[in-house]
């Protein structure tokens, strides 16, 4: 059988599927571990890879068995969801290979307003500094944190602000993702284009009047 037939775009199609599921329970797993060592306090970071993990693992089952029954519905809802997510995807990633250092600091600002107390106290102590950036704008937060800080450096009175440690490596970090992200989003798109191809290929099996 060539490839593009029924029975390769079958199995290739339920290959890819068995990728995401894996890929979803990977999510799913590190989350629950990281949480489990107290890795990461934050229940909204858990919550948004267990939720990630938990929409990519319920796609591909929706692809795995529309795959095996050759079922045109589920073929059709596969490929437009799975569609909608590489377009977010490669458009976020895109975002991260071209994000400038300015955008780095807006970005870091926005999401360090977004975590606790306990998880910033965390980060700190984990990443060995005390608060995010010193900025004109922004002292009376930046005290706030470094009066919270419990960071071994404090002791030592030779405090880096975490921002500056991020920053340091954000652009090498946001390459990676950005790569990663796009990798992922090209998957997407040829499960897109199998999905296509499988659905109007005709079943062997099946009765050769049926609709296809």
């Amino acid at each position: 059988m060539v490839c593009g037939g029924f029975t390769c775009l079958k199995n290739a199609l339920c290959s890819l599927n068995v990728v995401y599921m894996l890929v979803g329970l990977l999510l799913i797993g590190v989350a629950v571990w990281g949480k489990g060592f107290g890795l990461v306090s934050s229940i909204h970071i858990i919550g948004g890879v267990i939720a990630v993990g938990v929409f990519l693992l319920l796609i591909a089952i929706v692809g795995l068995v529309g795959a095996i029954h050759h079922h045109q519905v589920m073929l059709f809802f596969y490929m437009v969801i799975l569609f909608i997510v590489f377009l977010f995807q490669f458009g976020v990633s895109c975002s991260c290979l071209a994000m400038n250092r300015g955008q780095q600091v807006v970005l870091l600002n926005s999401a360090w307003g977004m975590l606790d107390n306990k998880t910033k106290v965390n980060l700190e102590d984990q990443l060995d500094c005390c608060g995010l950036l010193n900025v004109s704008n922004n002292h009376s937060q930046f005290d706030e944190d470094v009066r919270n800080c419990r960071a071994p450096c404090k002791a030592e009175r030779s405090c880096l602000s975490c921002g500056d440690k991020m920053l340091n490596h954000a652009t090498e970090v946001l390459k990676i993702l950005g790569g990663v992200g796009l990798f992922f989003s090209f998957s997407e798109i040829l499960g897109v284009w199998l999905a296509v191809r499988y659905r109007n290929q005709k079943d062997p099996r099946a009765n050769p009047s049926a609709f296809l």
